[in-house]
């Protein structure tokens, strides 16, 4: 299947490891020329030596100054039209322990700047009367995750401002949707098995068996099948979805 991608220019968020890194490759693979960008540039450079197609760019979310700079490349390379929105996680924590610094400074990073980002990016996009953003959030936007609260508030939030983005730029031939993903097996789930082990006193490959049990597909998903759900989302195929929030959870939420 053509997805009609080929030389479309991409913007992958926080594509150095795990989901972004997945996204950039596949993307890639369909022809596609990515801005693969993070702030450990190396790790980046590390897989697009292989793809003439990948271009390492580095970026910090959590500052303004990198992200205008960043963007002000694009712009005057000729803008992008493809956005992924994705981005490492806060640490864990309970809601009642949050701090007012900690939300602030997540927020900015997570959301805050994220959204300065893609509207400098947008004008371009409805110029040509073509774009996609994709932001990757969570299942915790549906079903919160225990212990996760700045995770399950900030991309609640990231939810809330794609629908209305997605009202506001559908007839501009530009869809915007969410993907939640659910246990993909990267590095940061990972880092949340190893966390849940700690608090517990369990034994890490006891707590991830006890998290595959609660998965209906009874595994954890792989980064490749994530990444080809998103990149059917960036492709011309799929011009009529929009303002949808999509699982790839192996039905872990028990909502339909």
């Amino acid at each position: 299947m053509d997805l009609g991608i080929k030389e479309k220019r991409a913007l992958v968020l926080g594509a150095s490891r795990g989901l972004g890194r997945a996204i950039a490759q596949a993307l890639a693979a369909e022809g596609a020329v990515v801005f693969a960008a993070a702030r450990s540039v190396d790790k980046i450079s590390a897989y697009a030596d292989a793809a003439d197609t990948i271009h390492a760019v580095e970026l910090d979310l959590g500052q303004i100054d990198q992200v205008d700079r960043v963007v002000d490349g694009l712009i005057k390379d000729g803008g992008v039209d493809i956005i992924v929105n994705n981005g490492g996680g806060p640490p864990p924590g309970a809601a009642q322990t949050a701090e007012r610094a900690a939300w602030l400074q997540h927020f900015e990073a997570m959301a805050a700047n994220l959204f300065h980002l893609n509207a400098r990016l947008l004008p371009m996009m409805k110029e040509r009367g073509w774009g996609r953003i994709i932001s990757i959030t969570s299942s915790g936007v549906e079903q919160p995750i225990p212990n996760l609260a700045l995770s399950n508030g900030i991309r609640s939030a990231v939810v809330g401002w794609s629908k209305t983005l997605a009202n506001e730029v559908a007839g501009d031939g530009i869809t915007v949707n969410v993907v939640m993903p659910g246990r993909i097996h990267t590095q940061r789930v990972d880092e949340l098995d190893a966390a849940a082990a700690k608090r517990t006193g369990a034994d890490v490959a006891e707590v991830a068996a006890k998290s595959r049990r609660t998965i209906p597909a009874g595994r954890y998903g792989k980064p490749e099948e994530f990444a080809d759900v998103v990149t059917f989302l960036a492709s011309a195929r799929a011009g009529y979805v929009t303002g949808s929030k999509i699982r790839i959870d192996g039905g872990s939420i028990k909502s339909i």
